[in-house]
């Protein structure tokens, strides 16, 4: 099963609150780490290493905090989890140049490079912006936020 690791489905949700507080210049990692329920050391040092990837910017001082890089519409999801988790492979056969014994008689390696380009591609078109909840979501048959993943 493909799942987001908790420090990246932390890092989404920090960065979705922060982008749906544009008014405040700067949110502290407990003001983000209350509003969900996340454990405010471990979403600080999300928090950090975002900083450190230039997605975030952060201000030190009494009324510091965290803010977004860039513009919400500009920072995707891949960004964001390879920030934190780094490249993301579906099997491990795809993973650096050493291949496994079995590539000259692998017949799943290429597929599965396939869906994992196509998963990047998903994460890569899904912007922080995306995420934030919107106050009149549309109504009816409007299937925008489906995917569909063919190998």
């Amino acid at each position: 099963m493909l799942k987001l690791t908790k420090k990246a489905d932390y890092g989404l949700m920090a960065l979705k609150y922060l982008a749906e507080h544009p008014e405040t210049p700067a949110l502290s990692a407990k003001d983000v780490a209350d509003a969900y329920g996340i454990p405010a050391q471990l979403l600080a040092k999300i928090l950090q290493r975002l900083t450190k990837t230039g997605l975030l910017r952060s201000q030190a001082g009494i009324n510091g905090g965290y803010a977004l890089a860039r513009d919400a519409r500009q920072i995707s999801a891949y960004e964001v989890i390879l920030a934190i988790d780094g490249p993301f492979f579906i099997t491990s056969c795809t993973k650096g140049a050493h291949g496994c014994e079995l590539t000259p008689s692998c017949t799943i390696k290429e597929p599965l490079a396939r869906v994992n380009e196509t998963i990047a591609g998903v994460l890569k078109s899904i912007s922080i912006h995306d995420l934030v909840e919107q106050e009149h979501p549309p109504q009816g048959g409007d299937k925008k936020g489906l995917v569909s993943l063919t190998v």
